[in-house]
């Protein structure tokens, strides 16, 4: 079947502004499956991504269920317009992914008192980290979680996505750690290092954003079924870095609650 004229794609505001900013000419196709094409966009990853596939913040979405009518053998840049095997992806309205703020007001504290309970990661993230105590995110091992694992996204990457977007969500800067995942993404794939600077900037996927929606509130069980069945161990990494971010923010709250004032009266209590 000869590939469509044109193909209608929304896109994330930043990738649109990338795009019409790049220079015109032809751009390396790093992965073509049936349900997504990434390329290599000056040094980031720009994706296209079928309905069926992960919504992943770095990419266009089109409404089909696959692209096997895109070949994506070729890519070019021109006009702001990324063109694949000829076929131009018109870019027609934006999307936001942006991660979501919690609809329960006091979320991030009342949540992050249950994951304190949760000793046992989900069994990928396991093998990964290891045994002993919990996993606590800060410069030093965000640096030696960057490009862990294998795959297109490794399973270090996605939990530091996890851990980023939560803190963004809250409204809470990590600038040492920031510091630390940016020196550190040329350890990493393309995809992924682009994926962190989605996390860094507060972009996450959908499921993601759902998930932190519903924290504190009845939707909160099956929002995280939902992200963790992700990929083959995307959700479980994205899943835990959130219940370690939910663990911090919970730790900094306890640590800014203000001691008790004496009894002005003295009297024992």
């Amino acid at each position: 079947m000869p590939s469509p004229s044109v193909l209608a794609v929304s896109a994330p505001d930043r990738v649109r502004r990338r795009l019409a900013a790049a220079p015109d000419g032809p751009r390396r196709v790093l992965h073509r499956g049936r349900h997504a094409v990434y390329v290599d966009l000056d040094g980031r990853c720009v994706g296209l991504v079928a309905a069926s596939a992960t919504q992943v913040p770095c990419a266009l979405r089109s409404s089909t269920p696959d692209l096997v009518d895109v070949p994506g053998g070729s890519a070019y840049l021109r006009g702001g317009v990324l063109h694949l095997d000829g076929t131009p992806l018109v870019v027609g309205r934006v999307h936001d992914v942006r991660v979501a703020r919690p609809d329960s007001e006091g979320a991030f504290r009342n949540t992050a008192g249950s994951v304190f309970r949760q000793a046992t990661p989900p069994a990928p993230v396991a093998e990964l980290v290891g045994g002993g105590p919990a996993l606590r995110i800060d410069a030093a091992s965000a640096a030696r979680l960057v490009g862990l694992g294998g795959g297109l996204t490794p399973l270090g990457d996605d939990l530091l996505c996890g851990w980023l977007a939560l803190h963004r969500a809250a409204g809470v800067a990590t600038p040492a750690v920031d510091a630390a995942v940016t020196a550190a993404l040329p350890r990493t794939t393309l995809l992924s290092a682009t994926l962190l600077e989605c996390a860094l900037l507060g972009e996450a996927l959908p499921e993601l954003s759902a998930y932190v929606v519903a924290l504190g509130t009845p939707r909160e069980a099956a929002a995280a079924a939902a992200l963790l069945a992700v990929g083959h161990t995307s959700g479980a990494g994205l899943l835990h870095g959130a219940h370690l971010a939910l663990a911090d923010l919970a730790r900094t709250d306890a640590a800014h609650v203000p001691a008790p004032s004496p009894d002005p009266s003295g009297a024992a209590a």
